[in-house]
């Protein structure tokens, strides 16, 4: 495992992270005993960024990792507040009031079992969010030593930088990957201005990248890429020779087509660091490995050509 500082002054972590949203069930049936196997199996592998959410599971996620952590100092967890979420899907009601952040940051702290959260996200996916009130308080309960660093779920180049002005922001958490919408690129060059990280959820694409959904996905009921239009037959269809074309890639330098869009992603100038969500033990095997991984020149460039970004205004779920 290679390892790498989340921004100038932010923590070292690995250079690969987990995500923890696989952990809920919502990609298929997972148990709390087999979740904490694969929390415990990713620490012992070297793993150091823990990314999760207070709502997962209705908090059970943060209580597994709470469970896990203790007496591993060199492990950042991070976790984020400021939408309320409702009902299996995700269907969201905002509310990014400061009272809700102090409610969500102690709980958090209760479930994790500790007494100060590493990196705490503002959920800023909503753009009529007035970032100021929110990061403001926040920097209260840095300050009060409840939170480490601060960062942001999403958001425009605007308010990255009204958060950055109110208190320095880390990290920004945002889908990015081959294969879905990237980050706009005034949203990059803003936080690359500013000295911030950039933390890739969805990495894999939800699984596409790695090959194993196929043309016929066997989603068990639940599973909340039923609701991705991207996991549509049309979309898959339209996906499917660049699919082809990404796992021969692979296969020319052994590796598999997950661990190449992973690598993609830390070959990156931007200093991306993803998290990757996975319940199966082989499948994080494979996603570490992707720390080794020296990715030429042109074959990086290469990749971009094959899955260029999401035209604008095509849209992804929210990033949860």
């Amino acid at each position: 495992m290679r390892y790498t500082r989340l921004g100038p002054s932010g923590p070292v972590i690995s250079s690969v992270g987990l995500g923890s949203l696989a952990l809920t069930g919502v990609y298929g049936h997972t148990g709390a005993a087999d979740a904490d196997r694969l929390i415990r199996s990713a620490l012992d592998a070297g793993v150091t960024l823990l990314d999760t959410a207070g709502f997962y599971a209705g908090g059970q996620v943060e209580s597994l990792i709470g469970r896990a952590v203790p007496g591993r100092e060199e492990v950042v967890v991070t976790t984020r507040g400021g939408v309320r979420r409702h009902g299996p899907r995700g269907t969201e009601e905002f509310d990014g009031r400061p009272g809700s952040l102090d409610r969500d940051c102690d709980a958090s702290l209760r479930r994790l079992r500790t007494g100060r959260i590493d990196l705490f996200y503002l959920d800023c996916q909503d753009e009529r969010l007035a970032v100021e009130p929110s990061v403001a308080r926040l920097s209260e309960l840095v300050a009060a030593g409840k939170i480490g660093h601060l960062g942001l779920t999403g958001g425009t180049p605007q308010q990255v930088r009204r958060a950055h002005a109110v208190h320095p922001i880390t990290a920004l958490a945002v889908e990015y990957s081959l294969w879905g919408r990237r980050p706009a690129p005034g949203l990059l060059a803003t936080v690359r201005e500013l000295g911030i990280a950039v933390v890739a959820a969805r990495p894999l694409g939800r699984g596409f990248l790695t090959g194993r959904v196929g043309p016929h996905p066997g989603f068990e009921p639940g599973d909340w890429r039923h609701a991705d239009p991207r996991f549509g037959p049309a979309e898959r269809n339209s996906g499917a020779p660049r699919l082809k074309a990404l796992e021969a890639m692979a296969a020319r330098l052994d590796v598999g087509a997950g661990r190449l869009a992973l690598s993609w992603l830390l070959a990156q100038d931007d200093g991306v660091v993803p998290v990757p969500s996975t319940r199966d033990p082989i499948h994080l095997e494979m996603n570490l490995a992707a720390s080794s991984v020296e990715l030429p020149a042109e074959t990086r460039e290469a990749l971009s050509e094959l899955f260029p970004a999401c035209p604008a205004g095509q849209s992804s779920p929210p990033l949860l």
